[in-house]
């Protein structure tokens, strides 16, 4: 069972960074496209930045020139850095990963975090 584990989430005044992480793990064959969304309470979740495996790279406007995607292959890892956080960047943010599993041919799977809370506020 493949299985996603973010981590660093949690509370910051405006200005400040976090760093997201988000950890594959299981019978995964190949990595090929991670991002991070994310979702307030009565809207739609939203595409904040993607990163495929040849490493190029998409964000969402708002975000352009403050948030960096990128990734660890050997360590099945994205990460998130966040600086400059605004108050509207509060939202529960989840990984995404588009994975294939070796179960006797090659099949493509999507998997999703569980997704951790950022907050920022003064």
């Amino acid at each position: 069972q493949v299985q996603l584990v973010e981590s660093g989430g949690g509370l910051v005044q405006p200005g400040g960074s976090l760093r997201l992480s988000c950890a594959a793990s299981g019978p995964i064959f190949r990595v090929w496209t991670m991002a991070w969304y994310r979702q307030v309470p009565g809207k739609q979740r939203e595409l904040v930045a993607r990163i495929h495996s040849d490493s190029d790279t998409d964000y969402v406007d708002s975000v352009k020139g403050r948030f960096t995607v990128s990734r660890d292959n050997a360590k099945k890892t994205s990460y998130l850095q966040m600086n400059n956080l605004k108050p509207e960047d509060t939202a529960v943010y989840s990984c995404y990963v588009r994975v294939t599993v070796l179960i006797h041919v090659e099949r493509a799977f999507e998997y999703w975090g569980q997704g951790t809370q950022v907050t920022v506020s003064s």
